[in-house]
């Protein structure tokens, strides 16, 4: 019963937030006016004085930045989950297998060699420059991801595997350092804004297209709930059960590792979401059963996604913080605060 109001409250949460990401801004919009928007199509929502303006701003902006908050969170918490799941490490998360390092060397590949190669910044290409660096970013996560399943397939080892990735992610850092140092200034500033991660990257068809995406990607994680219970039995409890370990791996890597992809490529690299929501979802229902914990870590991650969006544009900010910042402001402390609690 505890757990079903616990579930209740999470999707309560997640409207309360959504809407407030609606309301809230540089620009207020009353209440009334956002349900009205939201009644009517957008060409119908201009009627009234000021209508127009609301309109553009709810359709063009809020909702695309609040759906690709929501996935995001949701698909980041959940690899986060796969990943502390397979290695049993609590300080697992998308990043460990440096997977999000080879969309960032991707992205870097396209961006700070197109100015150098080919003459014209691909901060200038507008759209077309959008597109290219979310291609370049899931190819580039996509190629780690096959290295690293690979390399699971003839690797016993969790521990080797882990290391493996940590080295990875150094490489692919130790490469962009070096696209950096032979790069001009305008090529540097496009690629380090899309280090720091947006939610309002994404808008129009592309949102359409990652919206669908992951309404597909994660209900298809949630086949792997039963191989994620028998890897947290241990390797050998798994093997008796007729569990094939080393296949089991490498699935629940390649489901972690392509969500990472899909939301590193449209809205850069997240920080700590992946990190701190299983966490949080573990200290919240009480349970190593991933039958719960990963509809709850998947309900978490777009709540806390969504209240990060928030901030990062709350009235008297100029334009938007940084994303990752304001995940990492917002989630260190309510992580730290739950470990300590559970220690004691």
């Amino acid at each position: 019963m505890k757990r079903s109001l616990a579930f209740l409250l999470l999707v309560l949460l997640i409207l309360v937030l959504f809407v407030l990401n609606l309301l809230l801004g540089t620009v207020k919009i009353p209440f009334a006016d956002v349900m009205h928007i939201l009644q009517a199509p957008p060409s119908l929502a201009g009627t009234s004085e000021g209508g127009s303006v609301f309109s553009n701003i709810i359709w063009s902006s809020r909702v695309p930045q609040a759906l690709t908050a929501l996935m995001a969170g949701a698909g980041l918490a959940v690899s986060g989950l796969q990943m502390q799941t397979v290695f049993r490490n609590p300080l697992a998360g998308p990043s460990v297998l440096g997977i999000s390092n080879g969309a960032s060397l991707g992205v870097a590949l396209v961006v700070l060699m197109s100015g150098s190669l080919g003459g014209v910044a691909l901060s200038r290409l507008g759209y077309l420059g959008d597109v290219a660096m979310s291609l370049a970013a899931i190819v580039g996560a996509l190629a780690v991801m096959d290295l690293i399943v690979w390399v699971a397939r003839r690797v016993q080892s969790d521990v080797t595997l882990l290391i493996i990735g940590v080295m990875i992610g150094y490489l692919a850092n130790a490469i962009i350092g070096v696209l950096k140092f032979f790069s001009n200034e305008e090529d540097i500033k496009a690629y380090v804004v899309w280090g720091l991660g947006s939610f309002a990257r994404v808008s129009g068809d592309q949102m359409v297209l990652f919206v669908v995406l992951m309404a597909v990607l994660l209900p298809l994680s949630m086949l792997l709930v039963k191989t994620m219970n028998l890897l947290l039995l241990g390797d050998a409890y798994a093997r008796n059960l007729g569990l094939n370990i080393q296949r089991a791996r490498s699935l629940v890597i390649l489901s972690s590792g392509v969500l990472v992809a899909i939301v590193t490529a449209y809205c850069g690299p997240i920080m700590f979401i992946g990190l701190a929501v299983p966490h949080l979802a573990r200290a919240l229902f009480r349970t190593s059963d991933q039958r719960i914990l990963m509809p709850a870590t998947m309900l978490a991650g777009a709540a806390l996604a969504l209240l990060c969006n928030l901030i990062a544009r709350m009235p008297g900010f100029e334009g938007a913080l940084p994303v990752n910042s304001v995940t990492a402001l917002v989630g260190a402390p309510v992580i730290a605060a739950v470990l300590f609690r559970r220690k004691e």
